[in-house]
């Protein structure tokens, strides 16, 4: 018996340090289909597993949530523990609520009386942060969105729209309106238009209790589209990410571009 705790501790180990190269970020409502005026409380985390508490928290500071009309909602309650962040959204309005972390900044890296030093912040501080005598210094563009959805009432499409800024998912089938065993076809644009070719992974939650993944590996048409039959009701992670030379920021040869999703998928 004691032998095989051993090897038990020593299995959870190596998973551990595997997995350690997966960190995933995510947004996860307690509720995603309500009747009128609720409220719901979100979890934003960056984990190994999903949903799982265990790794580090994503910062609130660039919450964005857009009510059915179009205008911002207000969370309340902000909260930023050691493993993750939550707030509370009242969803006082008939519709459907885009609740997202939109990051927008640089990441550099240089040389320093030769040792090598990296940085990562927000464009307009580049000047103050990377010494004048820096040398070989490389500036990337770093634009990435993590969203979920929220309806109560009644869906619409107001706040699902697109800026056409960046990576970004606009819903062809509503994302509060997914069940088992239908289909949902979601399209990916970049900066306004179709990004053909992009690799999207989607993983169901409780991740922490499964010896696999049971990843979802798909690739978005000509039209940025892809389908996507849903195998069980629960929550879903999806992600996508891209790199090109397409930067925005002034010293920037490249951009890197993610765009991630927590559906809730109900039972038919």
């Amino acid at each position: 018996m004691k032998a095989l705790r051993t090897l038990a501790v020593l299995v959870v180990a190596l998973s551990a340090a595997g997995a350690a190269h997966a960190h995933k970020s995510w947004l996860l409502p307690s509720a995603t289909v309500l009747t009128q005026d609720q409220w719901i409380t979100v979890d934003a985390a960056v984990s190994n597993d999903l949903f799982y508490f265990n790794h580090v928290p994503v910062k609130l500071d660039n919450l964005q949530v857009t009510a059915p009309d179009g205008a911002a909602a207000q969370p309340e309650n902000p909260f930023t523990g050691k493993f993750r962040s939550s707030f509370d959204l009242h969803l006082d309005k008939s519709g459907t609520y885009k609740i997202a972390i939109v990051n927008d900044g640089v990441f550099a890296s240089y040389e320093l009386n030769g040792e090598k030093k990296r940085w990562r912040g927000k464009v307009e501080n580049i000047s103050k942060e990377i010494p004048a005598d820096a040398k070989n210094v490389e500036v990337t563009q770093s634009a990435g969105r993590i969203e979920t959805f929220a309806t109560a009432g009644a869906p619409n499409d107001t706040a699902l729209k697109a800026t056409g800024k960046g990576l970004e998912m606009t819903p062809v089938t509503h994302p509060n309106d997914l069940f088992a065993g239908e289909a949902a076809k979601f399209r990916f644009t970049l900066d306004g238009k179709p990004a053909a070719d992009l690799a999207v992974e989607i993983v169901p939650g409780g991740s922490r209790w499964r010896n696999a993944q049971n990843e979802i590996a798909l690739k978005t048409d000509k039209n940025g589209e892809i389908s996507v039959t849903w195998p069980a009701a629960g929550m879903y992670w999806l992600e996508t990410t891209l790199q090109d030379d397409k930067a925005t920021v002034p010293n920037a040869k490249s951009r890197r571009a993610s765009y991630v999703a927590t559906f809730e998928v109900l039972a038919p």
